[in-house]
């Protein structure tokens, strides 16, 4: 049992929400209309927190090879690290994420049967994009490119394969490109907080990150432009319709967010829990959208 609580540790669960709010966020379009399929949402459900799983494990494997997480990294302050720590071996730490690669292809190729042979072109774009954040010899994370790959992976890319699943076409795909902007910000705003706090120790091993490349006043002020636009496009979604006019309750996680920028520019530190705190006011954000819809639907 322990070392099965040590396997999914190092998967880091707690991250999957994001996941699960883009997913559902790309299915739940449909409910208006109805034929929401369960049936296909639970896998599709699976087979992304698998990629998701198989991409931290990945991450960590291979950020141990090339340098950049070690004893001193501040990776290893806030979470524990089961390479740093010798929990598990670098080849298990591998194995494993190939297993969940594999298991969500297998998913990939059964939505194929169902959907069609794009199922598989989408499957493997998300995964070269996966593997390749900071496998060689891309590491594409190593060249500051991070934030826009995780914003094309968590917006547009999973929610408009999470859509076109449920419904067989890509008639009405423009509006889920739309919704799935503020969302693909607010995991791009994650991956930000954490190379805001990193920027010392990344200039220090040669990584190059937006924090490194804007410094930790330009990181900050690129911060509090992505939030901006988070609520800025929300608000204008809301306007045109895309989001049901409840959606104004989602700028109830507005507060979070504010504080932890307050917090960015009075402390001398940039506090270590950066990015979870980020991730926690984005999980807020999206139940409270995908609860906007699910009222919406509820009163009519």
């Amino acid at each position: 049992m322990k070392r099965l609580s040590t396997i999914i540790l190092a998967t880091r669960p707690w991250s999957f929400s994001m996941t699960a709010i883009s997913v559902t966020l790309g299915s739940i379009l449909i409910l208006p209309e109805g034929g929401f399929r369960w049936e296909l949402y639970l896998p599709v459900l699976l087979g992304m927190i698998l990629v998701h799983a198989a991409t931290n494990l990945a991450n960590d494997y291979f950020d141990v090879k090339h340098g950049v997480d070690s004893q001193d990294s501040p990776t290893s302050r806030y979470r524990e690290h089961p390479l740093i720590e010798e929990t598990l071996k670098p080849q298990h730490i591998l194995y494993l994420s190939l297993v969940f690669y594999f298991t969500a292809g297998l998913i990939g190729l059964y939505l194929a049967l169902v959907r069609g042979w794009i199922i598989i072109v989408l499957a493997c774009l998300g995964g070269f994009a996966s593997f390749f954040y900071t496998a060689g010899p891309i590491k594409y994370k190593h060249y500051a490119l991070g934030e826009l790959s995780v914003f094309f992976m968590w917006g547009p890319l999973m929610m408009a394969a999470s859509y076109f699943i449920q419904v067989g076409n890509w008639a009405f795909i423009f509006p889920v490109v739309l919704l799935s902007i503020p969302q693909g910000l607010w995991v791009a705003l994650v991956l930000l907080g954490n190379n805001l706090k990193d920027i010392e120790y990344d200039r220090k091993i040669g990584l190059k990150t937006l924090g490194t490349i804007f410094g930790r006043r330009g990181t900050i002020g690129f911060y509090i432009l992505m939030v901006s636009l988070i609520y800025l496009v929300t608000g204008l979604e809301i306007l045109i319709g895309v989001i049901p006019v409840w959606g104004i309750v989602s700028f109830a996680s507005l507060p979070l967010i504010v504080r932890l920028i307050l917090t960015f520019r009075r402390e001398k530190e940039i506090p270590p829990d950066a990015d979870p705190r980020t991730a926690q006011a984005g999980m807020i954000y999206g139940l409270l959208l995908i609860a906007s819809f699910l009222i919406s639907i509820l009163v009519q």
